[in-house]
């Protein structure tokens, strides 16, 4: 039986970083794809490098590196990173025109050669980039996803525990609608500690602050980072989402799909929540939401479809 195969597009801190969180799972081999033009040879030399991580850390799948698509065919799962990352005061949207070219081209190009893969869409603006990714791949809805919510939650849910004072693993809540510092919606009304309502437990004013912080959480790390972006928890948000399709453990996650009547939203990419298994999303899930964040949802799909417009 051959093993599964994912290929990650892009080799930079974050691409490396996923590369090394999923080799290190033993289930799927990798395949970097980079651009010589850009990436010199480094995708190689990472790959090299993580290669001997393998006497130690124990795992026996193999990563490679590719200048070209002929080694990433038949790939099981694509995740694309490609394009410029955001730098420090640059929005995500800034970003629109110049990764929706970059996209455009990596996923037709994957697309050729692994027509039945599953595509996790990282690149920002990324529900923008899902359209992108969509129509190059010609992929259906289900195979097509963003990553973005599974990345704010995580931020949202380790500031809800921070505060509290408990494990992170403890605390049950989503961070829905778009990826974006004024779009994105941490659903206070559905979030859980060991069961409790979070609205139990902290006062508004603290919530608030909580959620403010969360909403511009990347931006906070870039501005610490002084140069780049975060690398560490996209990573391992990202991987989480492979490895539920590569195994089939149909776990709930907040992701970015194409919706089709959830929420009253149509035909735009936003974040809800998905079962991710065997063939990408198997279901899609509507929370439960207060009115204020019902309207904060719908306006985060408006805003999306407002920056697809202005795709060339």
């Amino acid at each position: 039986m051959a093993r599964k195969k994912v290929t990650i597009i892009g080799a930079g801190m974050t691409g490396g970083a996923m590369a090394e969180r999923l080799i290190e799972l033993d289930i799927c081999d990798v395949v970097l794809q980079d651009d010589p033009q850009f990436a010199g040879t480094m995708h190689h030399g990472k790959a090299l490098d993580e290669s001997q991580a393998a006497v130690w850390r124990g795992f026996s799948t193999r990563i490679s590196a590719t200048d070209g698509w002929d080694d990433t065919a038949d790939s099981d799962v694509v995740i694309c990173t490609a394009g410029a990352p955001r730098k420090p005061g640059m929005s995500r949207e800034e970003l629109l025109n110049g990764n929706a070219e970059i996209v455009r081209v990596k996923i037709e190009a994957a697309a050729k050669v692994s027509p039945n893969a599953v595509l996790v869409v990282f690149s920002n603006p990324m529900d923008a980039m899902c359209h992108v990714a969509m129509k190059a791949s010609g992929f259906p809805r289900e195979r097509v996803i963003g990553q973005g919510g599974m990345l704010d939650s995580a931020r949202y849910r380790y500031f809800v525990a921070d505060a509290v004072g408990v494990s992170p693993l403890d605390v049950h809540g989503y961070v829905i609608g778009g990826h974006t510092d004024t779009t994105m919606v941490p659903v206070v009304s559905q979030t859980r500690v060991g069961g409790v309502p979070l609205t139990d437990l902290l006062p508004q004013d603290q919530i608030d602050a909580l959620v403010a912080r969360s909403m511009r959480g990347g931006a906070e790390i870039g501005e610490l980072l002084k140069v780049g972006s975060a690398y560490y928890a996209p990573s391992a948000a990202t991987i989480a989402m492979v490895k539920s399709v590569l195994l089939d453990q149909r776990r709930l996650m907040p992701c970015s799909v194409l919706h089709q009547g959830e929420y009253g939203i149509n035909g735009v990419f936003s974040g809800t929540v998905c079962q991710l298994g065997e063939g990408g999303i198997q279901r899609t899930f509507e929370l439960p939401l207060s009115d204020d964040e019902k309207s904060r949802v719908v306006a985060a799909a408006e805003a999306t479809r407002a920056q697809v417009a202005l795709l060339n």
